[in-house]
């Protein structure tokens, strides 16, 4: 059964961001656009999983940060299921504009995928 139409608007900005970052890649997981960079998840597309309500995307937030960010806008900013756990965020599509949307992607690219990239140089 396909994928009900609810978050179709909320993906072309999070595929235009994403996309335009240095090595990202995107693949479907589980049903869902999942981004990559250096073979790294930073960022999955959430429609409505099941049946939760929620349409927004699954990224790392920095070390420390989730709490506070949840706290601090529990309209926009909530813990998803799975990676929770692990510091990530979701983000609610409907509450965030796209220039703060772009920051909060460009720093979990930069958490996961910048990394890598920053390795490398440092060993040249």
């Amino acid at each position: 059964m396909a994928k009900p139409a609810l978050g179709e608007d909320h993906i072309h900005p999070v595929r235009r961001i994403c996309t335009a970052l240095p090595g990202t890649t995107e693949k479907l997981s589980h049903g869902e656009p999942t981004f990559f960079a250096h073979k790294k998840v930073y960022c999955m597309f959430s429609n409505n999983h099941h049946g939760d309500g929620h349409v927004a995307v699954w990224i790392p937030a920095a070390p420390g940060a989730q709490a506070t960010l949840i706290q601090t806008w529990p309209k926009t900013f909530y813990y998803p299921p799975y990676v929770g756990c692990k510091g990530w965020v979701g983000i609610e599509l409907a509450t965030i504009d796209d220039e703060e949307l772009g920051a909060d992607l460009t720093e979990a690219w930069q958490l996961v995928g910048a990394k890598k990239g920053s390795a490398r140089k440092k060993a040249q």
